[in-house]
């Protein structure tokens, strides 16, 4: 996990859904040379992913990281994009105090952007909601922006994988029209696909040493062993040969912060891309004179199984 100097980042996060979110962050805070310096919330209408963020933050003694709840609903259907997860088997104890005077989604905005001016590169491991309307409200202010996100859709997953199609790609499905704003957008972009993203996972043999290294670890665990449950990933990762037997969960979001930080187990390859919408699936195709994108080809995911638990064990001391 070598890293040279100081590398800033702002983590945009559908976070209290899938835990891999609640994984992502406690890695950006255990990783060497890394400065979380703003967390805002997605899909959020009432803050309590905001709620959450800060509780996560709180046990790992970050109270003074700026967290900000940003947009509610989908600019492509109105709608709200997903629920939180089950707040006793997920958490346990009382659940986060009621938010009272929501400010409002601009401020969440103004967030992202002060962080961008302050040199930080963007993970954003949730839909792409709020940078759209960063980018709507104040045009160009996405220009040369560093933006890692979690999705777009350019390859199939390679063989052993589950025969999964781009309406999987979640973080786009939720608001397609975000995401070609994004795409669209003067950012520097890198998306880390699915396809790659897949060999990154989190096993039941890790859940010991996770559980030992600490109240995080422990927390973390259990809901990683609920979601597990939940999504059967035991069973699909027995039926598939290129995942364990003992699949827990993906490291979606950790790997995509992992590759926002600079970490050189992601291989990335500048690629002309389009985007093709059918059947209100988006996914981006590679076509020559297309948009310049960053993609990463490729996880080195039996390494960063080690990379990730070192670095939530480092958090928590």
């Amino acid at each position: 996990m070598k890293q040279t100097g100081l590398v800033r980042i702002h983590v945009d996060t559908d976070f209290a859904g899938d835990p891999d979110d609640a994984c992502a962050l406690a890695m950006v805070l255990g990783w060497p040379g890394a400065e979380l310096v703003g967390v805002t919330t997605t899909a959020d209408p009432d803050g309590r992913r905001a709620s959450y963020v800060r509780r996560l933050l709180e046990m790992l003694g970050k109270r003074g990281v700026p967290v900000l709840a940003g947009a509610g609903e989908s600019t492509t259907t109105g709608r709200p994009m997903g629920d939180t997860a089950d707040h006793g088997k997920f958490w346990g104890g009382a659940p986060p105090p009621s938010v009272v005077g929501r400010p409002p989604v601009a401020d969440a905005l103004d967030l992202i952007r002060n962080s961008l001016v302050s040199g930080a590169t963007v993970a954003a491991i949730g839909p792409y909601t709020n940078l759209a309307l960063l980018e709507r409200s104040r045009p160009g202010a996405l220009s040369g922006a560093r933006v890692v996100t979690m999705g777009g859709w350019v390859f199939p997953l390679g063989d052993g994988y589950p025969r999964w199609g781009a309406e999987r790609d979640w973080n786009v499905a939720c608001d397609t029209n975000a995401a070609l704003t994004l795409f669209e957008s003067g950012a520097a972009l890198t998306f880390v696909p699915c396809a790659a993203a897949a060999s990154a996972v989190l096993r039941a043999a890790d859940l010991p040493r996770l559980v030992a290294s600490g109240p995080v670890g422990a927390l973390l665990a259990r809901q990683t062993i609920v979601h597990g449950e939940n999504g059967g990933y035991a069973a699909l990762g027995r039926a598939h040969s290129a995942l364990p037997d003992d699949l827990v969960n993906f490291h979606w979001d950790p790997v995509t912060c992992a590759a926002a930080l600079g970490w050189s187990g992601v291989s990335v390859e500048d690629i002309e891309l389009r985007p093709v919408l059918a059947n209100r699936v988006l996914r981006f195709e590679v076509h020559p004179g297309g948009r310049r994108t960053s993609v990463a080809a490729s996880v080195h995911g039996a390494e960063f199984a080690e990379v990730w638990l070192t670095a939530v064990e480092k958090a928590q001391t």
